[in-house]
């Protein structure tokens, strides 16, 4: 039996994937072996894609903005990953936003604007790339939730409720397309050092009522929730379909 890591002639479509936890997870998939596509918005790819060069693996990246995609730009965002790599074995939906506001502040375009990046684009991104992978008879589709899959957090209702929505769309789609060999799971990062938590990190009480509460003392480093991202796509979770797995230092056991 060969590793089952491995994933070498395998390609993956990861969003968001030029910076933080995204690009943690397209450069543990070219260390497996797989090449990458990504998107990104503002981040310039280069970087990234110069470390997946110098893996010896080979990367394309396309600008996308997630606010307001429809079908016909999801489809074009996975036709240009399969163009550009010569197919697609593994789709990550990584990019997402946050936005910190109390409840009876949030305009309802902040909270349109969340719900469209988090949750429409997965499911948009998913659909078109499973009529490729369920015909196929094979393939990866991962999500990446949060630990606020689970809980309500403070001041984040938009963020939480697609969260919620995305595990809960990662079970969905797992019950259609698990009997066509298509595997779909979801990982739940916990407080993890990126932009999305900048503002919690600057701020000396949130940021040490967060540090409190996880049981290793720290924030996650975006390459530490790359491993579950590799497990996922690889023949060792051949039968995990409609998973969560929480990557969160014990946040969720405290």
């Amino acid at each position: 039996m060969g590793n089952p890591f491995d994933l070498t002639g395998r390609r993956a479509l990861v969003t968001g994937g030029a910076t933080g936890i995204g690009e943690g997870i397209a450069l543990a998939l070219a260390a497996a072996g797989a090449d990458v596509a990504l998107t990104y918005r503002s981040h310039a790819p280069e970087e990234v894609q110069a470390k997946i060069k110098a893996s010896g693996r080979t990367s394309v990246a396309v600008q996308a903005d997630f606010h307001g995609m429809d079908e016909a730009a999801a489809t074009q965002v996975v036709d240009f990953a399969r163009d550009g790599l010569g197919g697609l074995d593994i789709l990550v939906n990584n990019a997402g936003i946050i936005h910190r506001s109390n409840s009876t502040d949030m305009s309802l375009d902040e909270w349109r604007r969340v719900l469209a990046i988090n949750l429409d684009s997965v499911w948009l991104l998913s659909q078109a790339a499973g009529r490729h992978m369920v015909a196929h008879g094979a393939g990866k589709i991962i999500t990446v939730a949060s630990v606020l899959s689970y809980q309500g957090g403070l001041g984040v209702p938009g963020y939480a409720s697609s969260k919620h929505a995305v595990r809960g769309l990662t079970r969905a789609l797992c019950n259609e397309w698990a009997p066509h060999g298509v595997n779909v799971n979801a990982i739940a990062p916990g407080y993890t050092a990126t932009d999305n938590t900048q503002a919690l990190r600057d701020d000396p009480d949130r940021s040490r009522a967060l540090l409190e509460r996880i049981p290793a003392g720290r924030f996650a480093e975006p390459s530490e929730i790359a491993g579950a991202a590799v497990f996922l796509a690889s023949d060792a979770a051949n039968y995990c379909h409609g998973s969560t797995i929480t990557v969160d230092g014990g946040w969720m056991a405290r």
